[in-house]
């Protein structure tokens, strides 16, 4: 059986955490399919991203990428430039600080692997990244 990823949540809890998700997905083509102060659903039509405010009940407890549970995410870009793209417009504007001295190469991932890692407002760790014969064919 062959799948995909149709959708990813995110709950968040930072404030201001919402509005980082819509720029984010504004920078990389997603499109709002629903918005309130709570939520924010996104989709580039083939895998939806909802990102939900934590109840603040919930919110003591952190993310930890190095405990059980999700490490990070990854979206793929069709071209090696866009990721330095992606730092120069998105991540330099707003003071992101890049993770591990990327951008840069990952060799021991797969030859010319091409990524920058960064946190979300949680401490969710993302990237954006160029893998030639993988990204670029999507």
């Amino acid at each position: 059986m062959k799948t995909f990823v149709y959708h990813v949540q995110i709950n968040v809890g930072e404030p201001g955490a919402i509005a980082f998700y819509r720029a984010l997905f504004g920078f990389l083509d997603y499109r709002i399919m629903v918005e309130t102060d709570d939520v924010l659903g996104v989709s580039n039509g083939t895998t939806d991203f909802w990102m939900t405010a934590t109840p603040p009940a919930r919110r003591a407890v952190r993310l930890h990428r190095k405990n059980s549970g999700l490490n990070h995410v990854c979206f793929g870009v069709r071209e090696r430039g866009d990721v330095d793209r992606f730092v120069a417009e998105f991540m330099r504007p707003r003071s992101i600080a890049p993770l591990y001295g990327s951008p840069r190469e990952f060799p021991e991932y797969r030859p010319g692997y091409y990524a920058v890692f960064f946190e979300d407002p949680d401490r969710l760790k993302l990237e954006v990244a160029h893998v030639p014969g993988v990204t670029d064919r999507r």
